[in-house]
């Protein structure tokens, strides 16, 4: 089986994350599983999202929260300390699976679906959904020997933040102009708690891959090690 470093985070705010996630991609050859949930609310865009398009000024000066532009690509989504994220950083040969977007989340599907066995699960566009309803967006960044595939899954989420975005110009055809309500779901209404999600989660990478667990101190000490940064926090408060 395929060793896979697995780091289960609590709390880290996602800010973190993202920098740990670009260290790791850019400056570590070691496969990787990161699990992180309780970050406290942010808003995070995309390596080519727009601010003034994206989000909605007037309403963030009412509820001021940071706006992190990540390295990777992607939209722009809110979260808060009910979004579980993982983050899948592999080798490109380390996986029989073609280093492009579209093959990659097809994989990433494959490896969720037992997790959902029980629901409508797929993968619809760019997105998770069960149902038509969209539980989960994805990010990438490829380069050239390692690609990564960022997952922010809605265990539950605040209306009043998520209001604070706009309705995207290029949404996927399958939201149909659907408001955030009508969107999305959410994966409280199909586990009891986050944890037990993590928990189920995790079982089921046990069954693909050799787990190794990593303190977060590993990560911090890759982070130190020289490479590019691209992840800023941007000051839009102007």
């Amino acid at each position: 089986m395929l060793p896979l470093h697995l780091v289960n985070l609590k709390n880290l705010s996602i800010l973190e994350q993202l920098q740990y996630e670009e260290a790791l991609l850019r400056a570590d050859q070691q496969n990787w599983c990161l699990i992180n949930d309780g970050s406290l609310p942010a808003i995070v865009m995309g390596i080519s999202c727009q601010f003034d398009q994206l989000v909605d000024y007037h309403k963030l000066l009412t509820i001021p929260l940071p706006v992190i532009r990540r390295f990777s690509g992607g939209g722009t989504v809110v979260v808060d300390q009910q979004t579980i994220f993982v983050t899948f950083i592999f080798n490109s040969k380390s996986v029989p699976v073609a280093p492009f977007p579209l093959p990659i989340m097809r994989w990433t599907e494959m490896i969720y679906r037992p997790l959902f066995k029980n629901f409508p699960f797929q993968l619809k566009e760019n997105d998770y959904v069960i149902a038509n309803k969209k539980i989960g967006g994805n990010a990438q960044s490829i380069i050239k020997n390692r690609w990564l595939h960022h997952s922010t899954f809605l265990f539950k989420y605040n209306p009043q933040l998520m209001n604070l975005l706009l309705q995207p110009s290029k949404a996927p055809p399958y939201r149909s102009n659907r408001k955030h309500e009508e969107f999305l779901a959410t994966l409280s209404l199909y586990w009891q708690s986050i944890d037990q999600f993590k928990i189920e989660l995790i079982d089921e990478l046990k069954k693909n891959f050799l787990l190794e667990v990593v303190e977060e101190k590993k990560l911090q000490e890759i982070l130190k090690l020289p490479h590019r940064r691209a992840t800023t926090l941007l000051d839009w408060q102007r």
